[in-house]
């Protein structure tokens, strides 16, 4: 008699079933994200197909990938089937995808708007559960020589090192500066410490000839553009 506890594993699926054979027969687009999951986590348990558990996973965050990259280990865990080894699998694939898509940004030839700032940084911090500051540094052409994190938690003026910022600056020969930091709350609204952080590092950098060109709030979804919106 077949062991019932292998009968939902991939491998004793039929073949028209069975995502790894889909993928190398009809191409990586023709899965669902489900089924790439699937072949993440590759089984499901005892009464449930991998398939079923990754269906059923994506359900409970509305079948977005990035709400599902948000999930702890510790909240995967929580779906029967999925124990530590397939957490870890599934966190580690998401955040492959998610550096992925922050690699692909930054390798753009130069920053054209504010937009591309957006397309570079939210993928660094606008999912985050704190706040995060951030220094872009570019070159002549407008190009991202380097990133910095300058600061985690509360933004406020004490924590903004000037002579870190343009020590940096120098030593990277950047001409301009993109400064950006999230927003968890969601809200977009620039506060009193915002302002005071721009005017202030605004300040500095034009005494060594280096112009700070934009300041952006990142929020999951959207950005606040400090240049855009007149206030630099």
């Amino acid at each position: 008699m077949a062991d019932s506890s292998n009968s939902f594993s991939i491998k004793n699926w039929s073949q028209d079933d069975q995502p790894r054979e889909k993928l190398r027969d009809r191409g990586k687009s023709s899965l669902t994200d489900a089924e790439l999951v699937a072949i993440i986590i590759g089984s499901g348990s005892r009464n449930e197909s991998a398939v079923d558990l990754s269906k059923r996973i994506l359900a409970s965050v509305d079948n977005n990938l990035n709400a599902l990259g948000k999930l702890s280990l510790k909240q995967l865990m929580t779906f029967k089937g999925i124990g530590e080894a397939k957490a870890i699998t599934i966190a580690a694939a998401l955040e492959l995808g998610r550096r992925r898509k922050s690699d692909d940004a930054i390798k753009q030839e130069k920053i054209k708007s504010s937009n591309d700032v957006f397309d570079i940084m939210q993928p660094i911090i606008g999912e985050l559960a704190h706040e995060e500051f951030w220094i872009l540094y570019l070159n002549n052409s407008n190009k991202v020589i380097q990133k910095m994190l300058l600061s985690k938690g509360g933004i406020t003026g004490t924590l903004v090192d000037v002579r870190l910022v343009l020590k940096q600056a120098l030593e990277v020969a950047a001409v301009s500066l993109i400064l950006s930091h999230n927003h968890p709350s969601g809200t977009l609204k620039p506060s009193e410490a915002d302002k005071a952080i721009t005017e202030k590092l605004s300040r500095a950098a034009i005494s060594l000839d280096i112009k700070v060109l934009d300041h952006l709030i990142i929020t999951e979804q959207s950005y606040f553009s400090f240049a855009d919106e007149g206030l630099l």
